[in-house]
């Protein structure tokens, strides 16, 4: 594949590598100094883009490429609140667009069997449950995406839970915790890939389900594969479509 990275810093730059590994070609790569490269005509090299840039540039990056009718990878987070309105334009516009919090195989096996427990846990009204994630402190979005879904998969299938709560430790939080509520703890430490843990609590013990990323290179592994399984598809799909689990 002729790729287009959109977002050339660490983990683009990690991207970079496995692709070349995987016998791809980065054609365009587009960071805060070459911004102006981002145009119709340099997308048009490529076969497939990837973002790994920051919420407030994922978007335009997104509409550049539905421009281009180039499909994308995005594995940005922190605009998942225009989610509904950039499947639309996806879709209407025939174009094609995988998304993701967290490209990680570990990770969406993590996401896999936390749904599992939350289902079997609502057997057990006794524990309450919260989820933790701590990240970098260059991680502008909090929580990250990765909590969200963790939390969103608890409320999918965890009676009683209806929404999550964010807390970014350190920050004024005043907030009482409602008993229809997962919270989501969010550390902000530095050089941290990043760590998310869900625990259930009772009085008499704790059960924790917990994923500790040792780098990045497992996200940017995973977004060259979702890249390449993209390939002759049309639509809007998410990470979890790429896996089969029972």
């Amino acid at each position: 594949m002729k790729v287009a990275l959109l977002g050339y810093g660490k983990m683009g730059q990690i991207i970079e590598r496995f692709a070349l590994e995987r016998g791809h070609e980065v054609v365009l790569k587009i960071s805060a100094d070459n911004l102006d490269d981002l145009n119709k005509a340099n997308l048009s090299k490529a076969d497939v883009a990837i973002d790994f840039s920051a919420p407030d540039a994922a978007i335009g990056n997104i509409y550049a490429c539905f421009e281009a009718n180039l499909p994308i990878v995005v594995g940005t987070t922190g605009w998942y609140g225009q989610l509904q309105e950039v499947k639309n334009e996806c879709l209407s516009s025939n174009n094609t667009l995988l998304y993701g919090s967290n490209f990680s195989i570990g990770v969406n096996i993590f996401f896999h069997v936390n749904k599992v427990l939350a289902k079997l846990m609502s057997n057990f009204p006794a524990y309450d449950v919260q989820v933790e994630e701590i990240h970098h402190t260059q991680k502008l979005d909090s929580p990250s995406g990765t909590a969200m879904t963790i939390a969103e998969g608890i409320i999918e299938e965890l009676d009683g839970k209806t929404e999550w709560v964010n807390e970014l430790v350190g920050s004024p939080f005043e907030d009482v915790i409602k008993k229809e509520q997962v919270l989501i703890e969010s550390h902000r430490i530095e050089n941290v890939p990043g760590t998310h843990t869900v625990v259930y609590s009772s009085e008499v013990d704790d059960i924790e389900l917990k994923h500790t990323a040792h780098s990045r290179a497992g996200f940017a592994l995973g977004a060259i594969v979702a890249a390449e399984w993209l390939q002759n598809k049309q639509g809007f799909y998410n990470i979890a479509d790429i896996f089969n689990f029972k």
